[in-house]
């Protein structure tokens, strides 16, 4: 493709000739990576990457030289004597995990959606080292740089910079909050007379564009959708394939703070990108769980050693898969079995079942009688049902879905109902299906 040779053979290299970055080479290092890096290299990589970063931590950060942290040849152990970082912890010492000055470097906050908002800091070459990564899992869905692109987000102010790049890069970018019906035909239009065969953006955005396109009877058709930011969850992905022709659907699991821990390839395995970032699942005292549990997601970024963020906590559930679970698109990248979101979107029944928003997504998924729901947990043993009706809504549809509940649930215990005209998003932006107000946290 034309356009694509200009961007890799021309653009790219001369942005990182004046910018003194390694674009180019990390797009090419991650492509090897995300495709065809056994088991065995993978694992080498990983173990040699941590062990030099863990090295330059305690020699070089304050703050990890008080630790009094003594490390071994084996890196896997040695973490375990790093303190778990909470984003509290982390702006406290801050001045003390920095070793540049940081208004000469990049600066990334995440959004806050848990509470405090967390601001990482890191150089350029680790910034664009961060994006080369991202590009490379990207082209898992068929993208690549320069074809035409429809993108969700939530800078709609462009600017020259941002602007120029995305006419180079041939993208059509949209607001992921303006999701006016009027507008998303627009868009999509728009997207048609320009033959976006990829779009990407937030899943719930995405998801509502899908609808859109249904309810309107929109005939497009993409050959990939790119998905970040929030869950993509199963009748998201049903409403886009409906609507958008059966697409190759990638889903990124990633954060601003530069972790690019995961991404699914075409048959919905998300694999870990074990050379990016360092993954441990704990259970609330700090412990690794097994094979199949559910977990708080600990990272540990391998390729940024300027701020150096080890064992940084998520905030995030997930179950990781049986290591020798292997996929049949042919990566050996261990996979995550499944990522359940944050730690307040699970709930506890009376006899301690845990209740993820898959459990509660695919009850109300059959009722057309409620347009949008939230499950609050305010209380031990009780929860709270918030519900935007939709026309057809009577009472009966709730008594429905109490029994539902108990049944799949296996018990009973207290439900309240409580209809609402809105149910506000996080302060990301994203939606929240539940929301559990007294959720343990790691300690």
């Amino acid at each position: 493709m034309i356009i694509n040779s200009l961007i890799e053979g021309l653009i790219l290299p001369a942005a990182d000739f004046f910018s003194g970055t390694t674009f180019v080479k990390d797009l090419g290092y991650w492509r090897n990576i995300a495709n065809n890096a056994n088991k065995n290299e993978l694992h080498e990589l990983q173990s040699k990457k941590l062990q030099a970063l863990l090295k330059h931590t305690v020699q070089t950060i304050p703050f990890y030289q008080k630790q009094n942290i003594q490390l071994t040849n084996n890196p896997y152990a040695d973490i375990k004597q790093f303190p778990v970082m909470h984003k509290s912890l982390m702006k406290d010492n801050l001045q003390e995990l920095l070793i540049y000055d940081k208004n000469k470097m990049v600066s990334e906050k995440s959004s806050g959606s848990s509470g405090i908002q967390g601001e990482v800091f890191m150089t350029l070459n680790e910034s664009r080292k961060y994006q080369a990564a991202q590009t490379a899992l990207w082209e898992w869905s068929g993208y690549k740089l320069g074809k035409p692109f429809l993108q969700t987000g939530i800078t709609p102010n462009r600017g020259f910079v941002k602007s120029i790049k995305d006419f180079l890069f041939n993208t059509h970018y949209v607001n992921a909050y303006n999701l006016n019906k009027q507008q998303i035909i627009k868009n999509l239009q728009i997207s048609k007379k320009r033959k976006c065969k990829y779009f990407g953006g937030y899943a719930s955005s995405l998801n509502v564009y899908a609808q859109t396109a249904l309810e309107e009877k929109i005939d497009i058709q993409f050959e990939g959708i790119i998905s970040w930011g929030d869950k993509l969850f199963e009748h998201y992905k049903h409403n886009i394939n409906t609507a958008f022709s059966n697409p190759t659907i990638t889903e990124l699991y990633g954060t601003t703070e530069g972790f690019v821990i995961s991404a699914s390839c075409k048959y919905g395995n998300h694999h870990l990108i074990t050379p990016q970032t360092y993954i441990e699942l704990l259970d609330k005292n700090g412990n690794e769980v097994k094979n199949g549990e559910i977990g708080y997601v600990v990272a540990t970024r391998l390729d940024a050693p300027s701020f150096p963020l080890i064992r940084y906590y998520l905030g995030d559930l997930a179950i990781k898969a049986n290591e020798q679970e292997i996929c049949k698109c042919g990566r050996e990248l261990p996979i995550l079995k499944k990522i359940i979101g944050r730690d307040t979107d699970i709930i506890y029944t009376p006899t301690g079942k845990a209740l993820i928003v898959h459990f509660f997504t695919g009850i109300f998924e059959h009722f057309n009688e409620i347009k949008q729901f939230r499950v609050i947990q305010k209380i031990k043993n009780e929860i709270e049902i918030e519900f935007i009706p939709s026309k057809t809504f009577t009472e009966f549809a709730l008594e429905k879905i109490k029994d539902k509940i108990y049944e799949r649930a296996e018990e009973s215990f207290p439900i309240s109902f409580s209809a609402v005209s809105v149910i506000p998003a996080t302060a990301s932006g994203k939606p929240q299906i539940i929301q559990n107000l007294i959720a343990e946290k790691l300690v």
